[in-house]
């Protein structure tokens, strides 16, 4: 009762201003001087969450390679960073600074060189992370900074027999 009448005071501001055409129901409208519908709010969510997961997200195939030779595929939404992707389905990446180019814990070995090219460059900041990494390899990368996109469907990625985590190692910087 009550959210009737707030949506006829509605209905009513709407038709004075002259916004456009306001439907209270689907059945009843209040037409305005131009074509704009408006519908209850009960048929649009206010959080986007809602929106993407009622949509089918393209998903890329991405092998992870852990250190013993063990492969596990997974499924990884487009635009979704390898180091989510890892931690979503229970690899074991670290990812200490969670993907703020802070650390070289997320560490990952590219193992075809046709699908390291298609990556794009790192960044100097990716760059001086990977020289702290263990293990470091020509195709190597940060699993924070390789984000999912069709072209690297079937990537395989190795993850690397240690990582270095310098906070935890008792690593203490110098002063400059």
């Amino acid at each position: 009762m009550v959210l009737s009448r707030l949506s006829q005071l509605g209905a009513r501001f709407l038709k004075e201003s002259g916004i456009g055409q306001f439907c209270v129901t689907r059945r009843r409208c209040v037409k305005g001087p131009s074509s704009h519908y408006l519908y209850p709010m009960k048929n649009f969510p206010f959080s986007t969450a809602h929106e993407e997961s009622s949509e089918k997200k393209e998903k890329i195939t991405v092998t992870f390679v852990d250190k013993d030779g063990e492969e596990k595929v997974i499924q990884v939404p487009i635009g979704m960073s390898m180091l989510e992707a890892a931690h979503e389905n229970d690899i074991e990446l670290e990812g200490a600074c969670e993907g703020s180019l802070a650390c070289s814990t997320c560490h990952v070995i590219v193992m075809d060189m046709e699908y390291y090219n298609k990556l794009e460059d790192p960044v100097d900041e990716e760059n001086d992370m990977l020289d702290l990494a263990f293990g470091l390899t020509e195709t190597s990368r940060l699993g924070c900074q390789v984000i999912a996109k069709p072209e690297l469907d079937g990537i395989r990625l190795a993850l690397p027999a240690a990582t270095r985590n310098f906070a935890v190692d008792g690593f203490v910087p110098k002063p400059h």
